[in-house]
């Protein structure tokens, strides 16, 4: 036995294998990759973890206008689904509008409620409320819905200018050329161009990093404004986010363009009671396209204003063109008129009506 031997050696020779154990497994044990979970593993996930939210400045920062503002855009978005759901109800209600002409017209107000549907009701909700938030995907939402109903409204407006043309220029084959086959092919047609649009475009945006600012000045997630906000240099994007919405709203206004002169320069050497209806019809036209295409060419191809400005041309093509639409079409279309006249007597007549205030009354007092 060893004379030298005590506790105290024993401890310490525990300790030195100890050591010399964890030593082993740190040299010797497999490696391990701890993941750093601080850090996004791509773009995308830097959308999610540094912004969550953007916060829209709306039209007005005076909080005196909200209550003015919130009735005023109220009473317009009211009158945007009345008047548009009104010339749907009455071109499907009356057989002598089954044509093609107002086949595109109902197609166009229904595209009118969608454009003026994406943003509005929660721009008046946003007017109850001090701090008007919306969150990531909502916004992309926004942009996406914004660029689909636009950008398929300015392929529907060529379709009706090639119908317009093919009745004025070729009244003789209009049934056979615009048969209903074709018509629901242009509707189609124009509803694939807007999400081939609106995705060329949403593929710019979806993968950008927002760390930093979240402030957009608009009412909506406008894209050029959303973009700006991204944590790197986003001229490029920029450029190709111009580039590709002026080139739709360019070649959608030259063809419109093109089409209208032939239409009015054949409309001009044709007298006729005939041609009295098609000037009738082509000013109806050609006033909606000015009204929707002028904001979208300012804003998109011309990228140089001021907030202010692009505010006032957003207000416009989102709700005042789809209100206009209706009006425009109805006060210069004696046709229209007689169709809602003819509904109105249907389902509107004074006899039923004072029966039903009767009721109303006489359950209120009971």
């Amino acid at each position: 036995m060893n004379r030298n031997w005590n506790p105290e050696n024993l401890k310490c020779n525990s300790e030195i294998k100890f050591m010399l154990t964890s030593l082993t497994d740190v040299y010797f044990s497999p490696i391990q990759v701890i993941e750093d979970k601080s850090l996004p593993k791509s773009m995308n996930e830097t959308n999610h973890s540094r912004v969550t939210e953007f916060v829209l400045l709306g039209l007005s920062s005076s909080k005196e206008l909200q209550p003015f503002l919130f009735l005023i855009f109220s009473l317009l978005y009211l009158a945007i689904l009345l008047g548009n759901f009104l010339i749907i109800l009455t071109v499907t209600s009356d057989s002598r509008l089954h044509t093609p002409m107002y086949f595109l017209l109902a197609n166009l107000s229904f595209i009118d409620v969608c454009v003026a549907s994406f943003a509005t009701p929660k721009m008046i909700a946003d007017f109850l409320v001090e701090r008007k938030t919306i969150s990531f995907d909502a916004c992309l939402a926004q942009i996406f819905f914004v660029h689909l109903f636009t950008g398929s409204e300015m392929v529907l407006l060529v379709s009706m200018a090639y119908d317009r043309y093919v009745a004025i220029c070729k009244p003789l084959h209009y049934m056979t050329i615009m048969s209903r086959r074709v018509c629901i092919i242009l509707v189609l047609i124009s509803w694939c161009v807007g999400f081939i649009h609106t995705t060329s475009q949403l593929a710019f945006t979806v993968n950008l990093p927002f760390c930093g600012p979240n402030q957009v000045d608009s009412f909506f997630c406008d894209l050029p404004l959303v973009t700006k906000l991204a944590c790197l240099d986003t001229y490029v994007v920029s450029l190709l986010i111009v580039a590709d919405s002026g080139f739709l709203s360019m070649s959608s206004f030259l063809l419109l363009v093109v089409s209208y002169t032939v239409i009015l320069i054949t409309v001009r050497n044709r007298s006729s009671a005939s041609m009295a209806k098609a000037r009738s019809t082509l000013t109806a036209h050609i006033t909606v396209v000015t009204l929707f295409f002028g904001p979208c060419i300012f804003i998109y191809v011309w990228p140089f204003s001021s907030y202010s400005v692009d505010k006032v041309l957003a207000v416009f093509y989102t709700i005042f063109t789809p209100i206009l639409n209706p009006v425009i079409y109805t006060l210069r279309n004696k046709e229209v008129k007689a169709a809602m006249s003819k509904l109105k007597n249907r389902y509107l007549k004074p006899g039923q009506v004072s029966a039903v205030i009767r009721i109303v009354l006489f359950l209120e007092t009971k």
